[in-house]
């Protein structure tokens, strides 16, 4: 008997030393190191919100972002509060370097284009903020998430496939993805040669279409039917994060979402997996799209990346291609419906160039209104945001020391829309900033990140220029656009910047 109530006291110890000691790492967590880290953030000068236990302030910032949403601006509008409005309204009390609490986490916000580029540049001191959320995960990962000696061995590899060199293989793909759009515009114009259309989906296929032809060349058809299957699984992933706090786990309830997830992951893994050994058995050098560069790029490198690292890579190729671009074309198409001058200029200017014949790669260099057109678009409607670090161990900031672990944003589109670097007029359309390059319109500083900066600058940001150049020198050769009196103007966040309500234009055949 006191055998058995030894082992009930042991037993009965034992639970509530558990006890204390998962209540001792609960405090922890949202409330004695969220203290520590807000003092020792403000001994450095750095103010910011006060912290609110658990949840910081990510309720403000969601009801914030749901009013803004329902009230579209003017087309001249400064897009920050509609599309960062808490972050806008810290900047008004804490100026140009603060923090905010995403939950018990602290977020330093740098605005400074100084420390911002010295940040960027410092990719072992600041690594990339992983994703917590795993449904995020299931999105995409690749290059784009990986720190060290992982990011470097991955980016050696897949740099050969974004050699300039290579471009001219991959422009009969756009061309043949934007006549394809085009002769659906022309149907759907009629006999009168206008008509009102939301470009935007058909931008988003374009891009789509063009991705799946640069990524899998002859394997096209069957790239598409997996890019297609991507994207609905995008599109259940974000329903699931923009509606719900994530709960460890409950991405493995049996629920009808989550059994779609699955199936689509499974099956487009399973299908970039069998063009993949298909392309293996079948190589014979002289690749010309992205996935036989990258395979025989990987071949070459003593230190190969597994079958699937080369699938997360396809993954965010559709991804990152697919988005940035459409974005890029969107928000361009809706700012020279505004600007008629420029879109005459620019016009003219792919006339001279190309007349009517279909563009090539040399040719591009010599669109310099082009250009211009599209680095101020970029400035105003970036399609990302924000870039996120994290400091990998206490490290020195300027004059300030952050604690390890400590989250960084740097805000790209207030840097974009900044009045000291780009003047009063920072939230107008000018192209002609850019006439004497990106340097001078800074006017020597760094504070223009369409693409990243530094070593983990974007390393597709070439090839999207080249797309959206030739994309946009198709569609001036054949149309004329003007903005719909439906149309609203309403940028918003959901990864990448977008037009809520779409992007209504009236669309004219010019052909001769």
């Amino acid at each position: 008997m006191e055998i058995m109530n030894l082992y009930k006291w042991i037993a009965s110890s034992c639970g509530v030393a558990m006890v204390v000691v998962v209540a001792c790492t609960i405090l922890k967590w949202v409330w004695v190191q969220p203290r520590r880290l807000e003092r020792h953030l403000r001994l450095q000068g750095i103010n910011g919100t006060s912290y609110k236990l658990l949840f910081g302030d990510t309720k403000e910032m969601r009801q914030m972002a749901k009013e803004a949403n329902q009230n579209p601006i003017k087309i001249h509008d400064d897009i920050i509060p509609r599309v960062m409005p808490f972050v806008y309204q810290a900047t008004k009390t804490y100026g140009n370097m603060f923090f905010t609490w995403f939950g018990p986490t602290p977020v330093v916000h740098v605005l400074d284009p100084g420390l911002a580029k010295d940040i960027l540049s410092r990719i072992n001191d600041f690594q990339k903020l992983r994703k917590s959320n795993p449904y995020v995960k299931i999105m995409f990962q690749g290059l784009i998430d990986y720190d060290g000696e992982k990011w470097f061995k991955h980016r050696k590899i897949i740099n050969p496939a974004f050699h300039a060199h290579k471009f001219k293989y991959m422009a009969p793909a756009i061309h043949s993805s934007c006549t394809e759009m085009m002769d659906k515009w022309r149907k759907l114009l009629g006999f009168e040669h206008s008509n009102k259309l939301d470009v935007h989906p058909y931008l988003q296929t374009l891009s789509s279409d063009i991705i799946s032809r640069a990524a899998f060349g002859s394997n096209y058809e069957e790239g598409r039917r997996i890019f297609e299957l991507q994207k609905e699984l995008i599109t259940l992933v974000l329903e699931i994060i923009r509606h719900s706090v994530y709960v460890p786990g409950s991405r493995f309830l049996p629920t009808k979402k989550n059994k779609r997830i699955k199936e689509i992951d499974q099956h487009v893994k399973g299908s970039i997996r069998e063009i993949i050994n298909k392309r293996l058995m079948a190589m014979d050098g002289g690749q010309d799209d992205l996935l036989g560069i990258l395979l025989e790029s990987n071949q070459k490198e003593t230190q190969q990346i597994s079958i699937e690292d080369v699938i997360e890579e396809c993954k965010l190729f559709y991804f990152a291609g697919q988005e940035t671009t459409s974005n890029l074309l969107v928000w361009s198409m809706i700012l020279l419906s505004q600007h008629q001058c420029w879109q005459e200029q620019a016009r003219d200017e792919v006339l001279h160039v190309f007349g009517r014949d279909k563009p090539d790669i040399e040719g591009l260099s010599r669109l310099k209104t082009v250009t211009m057109i599209l680095h101020e678009v970029l400035r105003l409607y970036p399609a990302v945001l924000s870039l996120y670090r994290i400091t990998k161990e206490d490290t020195k900031l300027g004059k300030m020391s952050l604690p390890a672990r400590t989250a960084i944003t740097v805000p790209v589109v207030l840097l974009h829309h900044d009045h000291e670097t780009w003047g009063h007029d920072a939230n107008e359309f000018k192209p002609e900033r850019f006439s004497e390059g990106v340097l001078k319109a800074t006017k020597g500083q760094m504070s223009y990140f369409p693409f990243g900066w530094g070593p983990r600058i974007c390393i597709g940001q070439n090839f999207a220029m080249m797309e959206a150049k030739i994309v946009l020198v198709m569609i001036l050769q054949h149309f004329s656009f003007v903005l719909s009196p439906s149309y609203v103007h309403a940028p918003r966040s959901i990864i990448t910047l977008q037009p809520q309500f779409g992007a209504h234009l009236i669309i004219k055949c010019v052909d001769p």
